[in-house]
């Protein structure tokens, strides 16, 4: 016990997701939480999306438009992995369609999110059958997000446009769920190809009751779709003829979406660790069982929701509960003079290690760690918290509340639908290279020092995630009496600044506490 205990000690100084072997497929990569207007605190609608990947983390504001006659909406493939505004490395343009007349300005992240008018939307990948996928299409996901921000004002509409223009021109993607929310409503929108060598579209859109809460997390939620109820369902015309052909449908009883067009998981339901874990968290009462066959769409909370709960709940690393990954890495403490022996959770043990640090302790002591796939993780590129409120007016009502890296550790900036400008370091992606002047590495470095002794450094981190929540949403009242673009652009660039500093004191300190070793 004490050669374990000693050895696991050892690799509790082993950082998280320091190399490139970070425990990630390309179809377990976001989670996407969303709140009716009726089930929040305030009124508020909210998506939310952690893009858990390598997407972009440079953010543009792009400006609304007016176009001429004959102006063309081009289409490309390989921005999400671009290095900065304009970089046209690995970018190809695919095609292009008829431009709109006029244009909306909107928050273009690595997924756009945010619109002038209060449209948000938050992504999650589920992949679907590869059989559906034709790489030659015109269309990803990005880009038809890109395409409803910049022509839509509502969700119903978004939802109309990208199902009909991925109908038409093609659809060249894998699964996807967007979650697309105004500042009344909030939908399910999901999305898969049909076919190689094909041009086209198989789509489902559910809308989630006011008072409820929903959460997609790369598989599909959508059940049977009620063509009959318009006020809660939209889809193409071809889902059924689709699963039939390929063989994902018997054509017996109703067809339920998420059977059809999801790859099966170890369990073949419609939902993993994350689902249950965020519904259970919000609706305890309703006593969802992580071994049950289905879980609801969608579920009334216990009690309505405030957006710094979904912040938190962002934050997650099902710490205290059975599937929490620390649980087994413990430390044995001799007795001394003072204190008797104890055996606690090593002050390293954390959960976000690599997968060669993982597969070390359990060499050493088999049982350790139990993968999970946790909310928060260390390979997150950006993450957004989306709220609208239709009671101000949209400059100010819609917010997106962005933080880099690991939701877990990061503050979270929040920039506005009426924000015309952001700060320097958001002008940068530090993906392909460390860029101490991008965003992402703000607050990065601090994030990764603080994992070296994580049991002991989260207190820290926490108490100044907070601190920079409080300063945020303290200014938020004064601030709503004058929306304007310049005190917009001022705020943002104020609580960033804020943080920035806090994250620079904060990585001099985790320096001062581990940088002699042991």
């Amino acid at each position: 016990m004490k050669r374990i205990c000693f050895l696991l000690a050892l690799l509790a100084f082993v950082p998280a997701a320091m190399g490139q072997n970070y425990e990630q497929t390309t179809d377990e990569e976001c989670t996407s939480i969303v709140v009716g207007r009726l089930a929040s605190t305030d009124g508020s609608v909210m998506t939310s999306h952690t893009c858990d990947g390598v997407s972009h983390t440079w953010v543009t504001v792009e400006p609304a438009a007016r176009h001429k006659p004959g102006d063309r909406f081009l289409v490309y493939k390989g921005l999400r992995k671009t290095s900065f505004p304009g970089d046209t490395t690995d970018v190809r343009l695919v095609g292009s369609i008829p431009e709109a007349p006029s244009t909306f300005a909107y928050l273009n992240t690595g997924y756009p999110s945010l619109n002038e008018k209060q449209l948000a939307i938050g992504e999650t990948t589920f992949t679907g059958p590869d059989t559906l996928i034709n790489n030659d299409a015109m269309f990803l996901i990005e880009e038809l997000a890109r395409l409803a921000l910049m022509r839509c004002d509502n969700a119903r509409d978004a939802i109309r446009l990208m199902g009909a223009t991925a109908e038409q021109y093609g659809y060249g993607d894998g699964g996807e769920c967007l979650t697309v929310a105004d500042k009344n409503e909030v939908w399910f929108f999901e999305i898969c190809g049909v076919g190689k060598d094909r041009t086209g579209a198989v789509w489902a859109a559910q809308r989630v009751p006011d008072d409820h809460v929903s959460v997609s997390a790369n598989i599909p939620r959508i059940g049977r779709i009620d063509r009959a109820n318009k006020d809660y369902f939209m889809c193409s015309d071809n889902v059924e003829s689709v699963a039939r052909e390929f063989g994902l449908w018997d054509g017996e009883g109703d067809l339920i979406f998420w059977k059809a067009y999801n790859v099966p998981r170890a369990n073949g339901h419609n939902f993993k660790e994350r689902e249950w874990f965020i519904l259970n968290a919000l609706a305890p009462s309703l006593g969802l069982s992580i071994d049950a066959d289905e879980l609801p769409f969608s579920v009334k909370p216990d009690a309505q929701v405030d957006v710094r709960k979904v912040m938190e709940i962002l934050r997650s690393t099902y710490e205290g509960t059975d599937l929490d990954m620390c649980k087994n890495w413990l430390l044995e403490t001799p007795a001394t003079s003072t204190k008797p022996a104890s055996v606690n959770v090593a002050p390293g043990a954390n959960p976000w290690l690599t997968t060669d640090t993982r597969n070390t302790l359990n060499t050493i002591a088999p049982g350790t760690i139990d993968f999970k796939r946790t909310v928060a993780v260390a390979w997150c590129a950006y993450s957004t918290v989306l709220q609208l409120r239709n009671w101000l007016p949209d400059a100010v009502g819609g917010i997106c509340w962005l933080a880099a890296d690991n939701p877990g550790e990061s503050p979270r900036i929040p920039i506005f639908a009426g924000t015309t400008r952001l700060p320097a370091a958001f002008d940068f992606c530090g993906h392909k290279k460390y860029r101490a002047d991008s965003f992402l590495w703000t607050f990065r470095r601090a994030n990764r020092l603080a994992t070296v002794a994580w049991q002991t450094d989260k207190q820290i981190v926490n108490e100044n995630i907070l601190k920079i929540e409080d300063l945020a949403f303290e200014g938020l009242k004064e601030l709503e009496k004058t929306p304007d673009a310049a005190h917009l652009n001022a705020y943002t660039e104020k609580i960033f600044n804020e943080a920035a500093a806090a994250w620079q004191e904060l990585e001099a300190e985790l320096w001062h506490r581990h940088g002699r070793g042991f």
